[in-house]
């Protein structure tokens, strides 16, 4: 007889099997997890077909020793994890009274009236356990069916995560696990292989049974430290030392810090505030210096001159200047800065005019072309890329280039770092 998995996951939603919507939950349920030493031994996604989602969840009740199962807890007809769990298991689908008044208060808190479609959340098999959903409406729900433990969560990301501290108790009780002491290191403008031989260069001094993980992402890179007994947090420490001298100007913070945190922790230690004056980027790099709580101590104001009207009226860009050069050049970032930095009366600030795509673009200007001018008043400097892709990832990758051109200036560090290298415009 085949031995069971620990866990086992079934992903539910038509959207999911069109690729309307992608699937970033399993994720975030693994890793989860994994942090508890606690492996998903199988996958399984299947659209809102009862008969498919009832046949896979038999197997999986068969495979695994918990099944989580992600979506479907909505309140309209094509939520059907609850219909089906009960068939399976045979429960009949009683009226939950704990889930009705959690529906009373979702809706009291929100000014809403309980209707029919939201009392079909608290319609759940006879004998299921609560999940608490501290965001949504949905609740989760447990039940044994068939030997396994099934564990139902809503779809929302925002409410899987908030939930996920109570499901990871719930099956680390069911089948043991531990912990996994994992440091996290945030780094941008430098990729895995180039890490990865830094590191097979200095194999002798890297601490033994540290393991060295890597997870991708646009615009960073997330490195994970892993070692499997508490007293090896010290040699933990020392990989992690080691990266700082090898890599340090790259690595940004820990944990989920992103560039506009480190930023921001840059501007505060320095007791500097920040500008911002966008064409091609549309405001994102404000956006994303002010998606930080706390973004108020160094960000006062910023500008978004997208036409060459706005570059002339709000920042003083001279129209001879725009007119002779034209908006994707040198000196007109400039003076955006220049103009940016006297109004807002910044200490510190970055502008940026380029061609995003996918049309728009010249001989001498072809698309992906950006002038980025960042610094202060008195030290400031100026370069002209060329960032190919989408043009949404055109804009995260030059907003993600400005904080970090920004946070090197402030933190003294290399001010134009290696990557900048294969971005930088080289006429043919």
């Amino acid at each position: 007889m085949t031995q069971r998995s620990d866990v086992a996951l079934l992903l539910t939603g038509n959207e999911l099997m069109s690729g309307d919507t992608v699937d970033s939950n399993s994720s975030r349920i693994a890793l989860a997890l994994g942090e508890r030493k606690i492996a998903v031994g199988k996958k399984i996604t299947v659209g809102d077909d009862p008969s498919l989602l009832g046949q896979s969840l038999r197997d999986l009740c068969c495979d695994a020793r918990v099944v989580i199962i992600n979506g479907g807890l909505g309140p309209t007809e094509d939520d059907l994890t609850a219909d089906v769990v009960s068939d399976v298991s045979g429960a009949p689908l009683v009226t939950h009274p704990k889930a009705v008044a959690h529906l009373e208060d979702w809706c009291a808190r929100r000014g809403l009236d309980l209707n029919a479609s939201n009392l079909k959340q608290a319609l759940l098999p006879e004998g299921a356990e609560l999940v608490a959903n501290p965001i949504g409406s949905a609740v989760g729900f447990t039940l044994e069916v068939g030997g396994a433990l099934v564990i139902t969560t809503p779809g929302v990301p925002s409410e899987l995560t908030a939930m996920l501290p109570e499901i990871c108790e719930r099956i680390a009780a069911r089948v043991g696990g531990g912990t996994a002491y994992i440091r996290r290191l945030q780094t941008f403008g430098i990729g895995e292989s180039t890490i990865q031989e830094l590191v097979n260069e200095h194999s002798a001094t890297w601490p033994e049974g540290v393991t060295l993980g890597f997870r991708s992402g646009l615009p960073q890179l997330e490195l994970k430290l892993h070692v499997d007994d508490k007293a090896m947090i010290p040699d933990r420490d020392k990989a992690e030392a080691l990266l700082q001298e090898l890599i340090g100007d790259h690595i940004i913070g820990h944990d989920d810090d992103q560039l506009a945190m480190a930023l921001q922790r840059a501007l505060i230690e320095s007791q500097m505030t920040v500008t911002t004056a966008e064409s091609c980027t549309g405001g994102l790099i404000a956006s994303l210096i002010t998606r930080e709580a706390g973004s108020s101590q160094v960000f006062g104001s910023g500008f978004i001159t997208y036409a060459n009207t706005g570059k002339n009226r709000i920042l003083g860009v001279p129209k001879a200047t725009l007119v002779k050069h034209g908006a994707v050049s040198e000196p007109v970032v400039l003076a955006m800065l220049e103009g940016a930095l006297a109004k807002s009366q910044s200490d510190i600030g970055i502008a940026v005019s380029g061609i995003a795509g996918p049309g728009g673009g010249s001989d001498d200007k072809p698309v992906g072309t950006v002038w980025v001018a960042w610094g202060t008043d008195k030290n400031h400097r100026a370069i002209r890329l060329q960032v190919p892709g989408s043009r949404e990832r055109f804009q995260v990758l030059v907003a993600a280039i400005g904080l970090d051109l920004m946070r090197r200036q402030v933190r003294r560090l290399p001010p134009i770092p290696h990557y900048i290298e294969r971005f930088v415009y080289r006429p043919a």
